[in-house]
């Protein structure tokens, strides 16, 4: 299928051919009737491409300390990394999608196939969205004109912020797309209204939908015209639905309000507000949050929770809805706001005209409803790159081939470049959305890029399957993929209970890969370090217990975010904290028969308490080792720190890049001009263990024990 990514490196657009998205649980699969281009946001995304550095980091100077503090810890080389991995990742563009629903996903009532839903659905010709952000459209409403209710939702939540009521006095500055529905919508609570920009044919239109207005480019006075037009008493509210850099719309705003005026920011300004202004008047200052409630809340968005309509009336689902009744009703007219029709192939047109300085209001993409639905638009893998009939047959015969599950940022970054340099044969790479691994696909010569993960553990071609995805789906894809015959290397951690593990270890012990046992592995790579391989040499020698003191600052991380879910994530614990056992384990080179934890207390305001733990590892030859896990630091301080106490010696490990060594005979520092986790060398590990050329690289049995470790140190919280 077709779909519209632009290049956050320079701001170029491009139509890929993109696999169409898995249908998964609490989503519709849309087939797409037309989007519309948001000419403020997606402007100021390729703007924002077509920025130099400099200037990039000038716009967004919170992501510049955080590059900044990542300099300090990991050093520069990894930081440049990161950040050139991340700008070469394509967007996704689009949040404004009408089409007609093809596939219901498991768990979502109130939707059948053949309806058509108005989205926040990306540009591309079907995408798969969650069902709390999908709303049914009525008869009486077109395509086009129900392309407009995502913004029309912007709009209605900046105006149940300001609260209006019947014949007030709003003033709206900026009239673009959202500021002339949001003039409808206030026409509507039967408000007055004055309309501010310094577009004329904007300014036309509003006074067409019954506003007042104050030309700019004219040099007519705003604040002059909104004392005029509140009859001298000073406006009830102020809706700022502009996008600029400039403080001057909130300070004109307060200067407009009456006493105890309401503003209400929905655009983009700046925020350099005076005191004054604001308190001899009492004003009161909001901003508003996208589509309403429910916006940015993973358990509402993405897992379908609903708010209680009882204490929540407006959603943004059910402000969708109220947006489509209003064009039903007449009392928004979407069809005047639209200047400019494409089709979905021309969309690199759309986006030259968004960028350049031709006048343009709403951009229409159409992806031709009435034509039959094509194969290729519902295949779910797409070639990427054609091998030679040689290099095919050998990965065949031999089954080294590997195909990648999930394709996220660690994955492209740090997972598939270790295991191209390894020397791997790269089959299919796999997303839930396509997108990324289409990317990636192309930049490392993936064969195949697809969104079924089912189809790609049937090829017979695959023999080793990388999983990336998100942990709590980790125990599942690894018995799928043992169960299939293939070796498995699975990013940490394993699994995330006790009953997976088990499954894991049957699983294990009952299948084979081409006659000899599967390769089992979790992406434990810090054992492959090469400082940790020089520690290990050196404490190889020692005859008596060691001690361990491993220092992690990890760094907090939102209660809302993934990795904290118990069931998404695991927990920071499980997810992030098994790669110290394993490592205390593989120095120690003795099984771990004991283990016991503190957390910080169970006290009002302790919040997550397994991301501030303190842990005591016991080895069978009698050594211990204590691993402070703590996400309450400062991130100046080095992530990791391992100390090694034994015989009269001691090892000193500072984030991978300084190891010293004190009273060790001949060795004194082994220092990195760049950190060095050991993710290269783990993968190729894992490379020559699957082609027979050494042994597993873990043992099985110490994946079990190190899995088992964690996942009962969790439950200890």
């Amino acid at each position: 299928m077709q779909q519209v990514l632009q290049n956050l490196r320079d701001g170029s657009t491009e139509i890929a051919d993109v696999p169409a998205p898995a249908l998964r649980r609490g989503h519709l699969l849309i087939r797409t009737h037309v989007t519309l281009v948001s000419a403020g946001t997606e402007r100021m995304l390729v703007e924002f491409g077509k920025a130099n550095m400099l200037q990039k980091a000038r716009q967004q100077p919170d992501k510049v300390r955080m590059v900044l503090e990542k300099i300090r810890t990991d050093g520069l080389a990894t930081t440049v990394d990161a950040v050139r991995s991340k700008l070469d990742q394509p967007l996704a563009l689009g949040y404004c999608n009408v089409g007609t629903v093809i596939g219901v996903g498991a768990g979502v009532t109130g939707f059948e196939v053949g309806d058509r839903i108005a989205s926040n659905g990306k540009h591309a010709e079907v995408v798969a969205v969650p069902s709390n952000l999908c709303v049914k459209i009525p008869d009486g409403v077109g395509d086009e004109a129900a392309a407009f209710t995502v913004l029309g939702a912007i709009a209605l939540q900046g105006i149940r912020l300001v609260q209006p009521s019947l014949g007030e006095a709003v003033v709206v500055t900026g009239l673009g797309l959202i500021g002339l529905i949001t003039v409808q919508l206030l026409r509507a609570h039967g408000c007055r209204v004055l309309g501010i920009d310094f577009d004329s044919s904007k300014l036309a239109i509003a006074r067409s939908y019954g506003a007042e207005t104050v030309d700019l480019s004219k040099g007519e006075d705003p604040l002059a015209a909104a004392q005029a037009f509140s009859r001298g008493r000073g406006v009830d509210a102020v809706l700022i639905t502009a996008s600029t850099k400039s403080n001057e719309p909130v300070s004109q705003a307060a200067h407009m309000c009456r006493k105890r005026g309401r503003i209400v920011l929905v655009g983009v300004t700046g925020l350099e507000l005076s005191r004054a202004d604001f308190y001899e008047k009492e004003l009161s200052f909001q901003v508003s949050c996208s589509y309403g409630p429910g916006r940015y809340d993973p358990s509402y968005e993405e897992r379908g929770n609903d708010y209680p309509v009882a204490f929540v009336r407006w959603t943004e689902q059910r402000n969708f809805e109220a947006v489509l009744d209003m064009m039903a009703s007449r009392a928004i007219d979407a069809p005047p706001l639209i200047s400019h029709r494409y089709s979905i192939a021309e969309a690199e047109q759309a986006y030259a005209l968004l960028g350049g300085h031709e006048p343009s209001l709403g951009i229409v993409l159409d992806y031709g409803r009435d034509k039959a639905i094509p194969e290729t638009l519902v295949r779910r893998t797409v070639p990427l790159s054609v091998k030679t009939p040689a290099a095919t047959s050998d990965a065949d015969k031999g089954g080294d081939a590997i195909a990648f599950i999930g394709a996220g940022n660690y994955a492209g970054r740090v997972l598939i470049p270790a295991f191209a340099k390894a020397g791997a044969e790269l089959h299919t790479v796999v997303s839930s959305g396509g997108v990324s691994s289409v990317h990636f696909g192309k930049k490392f010569g993936f064969r195949n890029a697809s969104t079924d993960t089912d189809a790609t553990l049937r090829e017979n071609s695959v023999g080793s399957v990388v999983i990336a995805t998100q942990h709590g789906s980790h125990a599942e894809l690894t018995l799928k993929a043992l169960r299939h015959g293939k070796h498995v290397f699975v990013e940490k951690p394993l699994c995330l209970t006790l009953d997976e593990l088990q499954a894991i270890e049957k699983a294990y012990a009952e299948h084979s890969v081409y006659g000899r046992p599967p390769v089992l592995m979790v992406g434990f790579n810090r054992r492959f370090a090469p400082q940790v391989q020089k520690m290990r040499s050196l404490l190889a020698g020692v005859r008596e217990p060691k001690s361990f003191v491993m220092t992690v600052n990890a760094g907090a991380i939102p209660a809302d975010h993934w990795t904290q879910d118990s069931q998404l994530g695991g927990g920071r614990l499980i997810g992030e904290a098994c790669h110290f056992v394993d490592l205390l384990r593989f120095l120690a080179d003795s099984p771990i028969v004991g283990h016991q934890l503190t957390a910080v207390g169970n006290v009002p305001g302790a919040g997550i308490r397994s991301d501030r733990v303190s842990f005591t590892l016991s080895f069978a030859d009698g050594s211990f080792g204590t691993v402070h896990y703590l996400a309450n630091g400062d991130k100046s301080f080095p992530k990791e720190r391992l100390e090694v106490f034994t015989a009269g010696r001691v090892l000193q490990l500072d984030n991978f890049r300084r190891l010293r060594g004190y009273g060790w005979p001949g060795f004194k520092k082994m220092n990195l001009w760049r950190q060095d986790k050991g993710q290269a060398q783990c993968a190729a590990a894992f490379i020559q263990a699957v082609k027979g050329q050494a042994a597993a690289p873990i043992p099985a049995e110490d994946v079990f024990e190190v899995a088992r470790v964690t996942i009962e140190l969790d439950a200890s919280v």
